[in-house]
């Protein structure tokens, strides 16, 4: 597989994307790019948010996580399904009902501006450190497609952020529904490619798979150590809770859903969809037990990077490592492709939801009499920041599924936490004394997860979130008892 094969690989799916923006462009004014004039087909919305959910994560970092924790991540999965159905039938009707753009409004109407700020701050932190890690791995592999070294590596994310901005920035949300059909076909199919062509080089039933898998340890489906950060009980819950956060709380996702034309189409998108998207993670799982299989069979040393002085195998590196070399040119050219379409969907409805939440949260743009002027320099704005975040973390040698969802359970908590109380409760919160609680969530979850780390080797993983949400609520209450911001003012005069 050539450089110049690559290059010519992406610049046809790019001029894909740019027809489909083109069309999609045409009658289109700034309502569409917020809100896609809410017009889209609910299954249509469904089955490209199946490739928004996978991205560049799925695609690589998972296959490559089987061969040390096996189908573990299976238990987070289904949890994600619980998560999904409580977005279907509570938030999704509540969005609706208050005709929201920025779901942050919300927030705003049932506690306070202080809320309301917090609660679109954390999600603006939230998202350009998500889509900023899920694009690094797939520019990672880009620059071994390219045969890069790492002081290129800003460049070829400069491309790709402008290409991003050049097929997004007239249509928005519009262009993007269609463009994630495209990006979740090629994902798929590239996922389907390979484990045929590995079928075919091992000439092994499907049964003789799974029982090699048990034998080697990548058939393994539950976790009962309770100690373990990967245990059952904390994978599920944490998939419940991340969900529920990581979409139903997440502008970029809900965005999606609330470009269809009703609340009842909305519904049947992510109800469809929370089942959708499970199926094909667990393909990608199946994905990485024949990937270590092929190696183990055909004694391939698999890529290692050193962790904590210790060599071990480089998870991420296991796909394209495997197929670059090992599965032939038709392999090959499915996994540009699918590396293509994970590097364009990791980032493209992130930069619109990120633009979107800044424009209506923080610059009220409906009330502003240059809304086009403003949309784009934030657009650009945001580019930028996903840039000094995939340089930032460039050399991180840490796996980026757990990356990701790891610093995911530390800043969504704060939102999680007021959306609960919000939604479950009738209790006022101290409005102004929102913003220092939410801060005080993340680095309180973060010390308390050290501190039973060391003192009793238990690992919370992924459950932070829950220990996050709770610590947000607890301190939330317990600020309400403070005065006031009127109460304080009163004071002084």
């Amino acid at each position: 597989m050539t450089p110049l094969l690559s290059l010519v690989i992406i610049g046809l799916y790019f001029g894909v994307l740019l027809i489909i923006a083109h069309f999609t462009a045409k009658n289109s004014d700034e309502n569409s790019f917020f809100t896609g004039n809410r017009k889209s087909n609910w299954l249509m919305v469904s089955y490209g948010m199946i490739g928004a959910a996978l991205s560049a994560v799925t695609f690589v970092s998972i296959p490559g996580d089987v061969g040390e924790k096996g189908f573990y991540a299976a238990q987070f999965f289904l949890g994600n399904m619980v998560g999904y159905l409580f977005i279907t039938f509570v938030l999704i009707p509540i969005y609706y009902r208050l005709k929201l753009v920025s779901i942050y409004t919300y927030l705003e109407n049932r506690f306070g501006w202080f809320s309301y700020k917090t609660g679109s701050f954390f999600f603006l932190v939230s998202q350009s450190f998500g889509a900023g890690l899920r694009m690094l791995l797939a520019i990672k592999i880009l620059q071994v497609l390219f045969d890069l070294d790492n002081t290129h590596m800003w460049w070829l994310a400069i491309v790709f952020l402008i290409l991003i901005f050049l097929y997004t920035f007239k249509a928005g949300i519009k262009t993007i529904v269609w463009t994630d059909m495209l990006q979740t076909t090629f994902l798929l199919l590239a996922a389907v490619a390979i484990i045929w062509v590995i079928f075919s080089k091992l000439n092994l039933g499907m049964g003789e798979i799974v029982a090699i898998g048990e034998e080697k340890g990548y058939w393994k489906w539950f976790d009962g150590d309770i100690k373990s950060g990967t245990y059952f009980g904390k994978q599920f819950v944490a998939g419940i809770l991340i969900a529920m956060a990581m979409m139903g709380l997440d502008q970029n996702m809900m965005q999606k859903s609330l470009t269809c034309k009703n609340v009842k189409e909305a519904q049947k998108n992510t109800f469809v969809f929370s089942f959708s998207v499970a199926i094909a993670q667990t393909l990608f799982l199946f994905l990485g037990m024949m990937l270590f299989i092929f190696a183990d069979i055909n004694g391939i040393d698999l890529p290692t990077k050193m962790v904590e002085g210790q060599s071990v195998i480089a998870t991420d590196k296991v796909l394209p490592f495997l197929t670059l070399n090992h599965f032939g040119l038709f392999a090959s050219v499915m996994f540009v492709l699918g590396t293509a379409a994970a590097a364009f969907s990791s980032v493209d409805s992130a930069l619109t939801a990120l633009t979107t939440s800044f424009c209506y949260d923080f610059l009220g743009i409906e009330k502003r009499k240059n809304p086009k002027r403003l949309k784009t320099l934030t657009h650009i704005g945001f580019s930028v920041i996903m840039l000094l975040i995939i340089l930032g973390f460039s050399n991180s040698g840490s796996n980026v599924f757990g990356l990701i969802f790891g610093l995911a359970g530390y800043t969504y908590s704060p939102l999680l936490g007021l959306f609960l109380l919000g939604i479950f409760t009738k209790v006022k919160l101290n409005d102004w004394t929102v913003p220092v609680a939410s801060l005080a969530t993340p680095v309180i979850a973060y010390l308390l997860n050290a501190y039973l780390k060391k003192n009793f080797d238990f690992d919370i993983g992924f459950l932070t979130i829950f220990t996050g949400a709770l610590i947000s609520i607890i301190l939330l209450l317990i600020f309400k008892f403070l005065p006031s911001k009127s109460q304080i003012e009163k004071s002084r005069d």
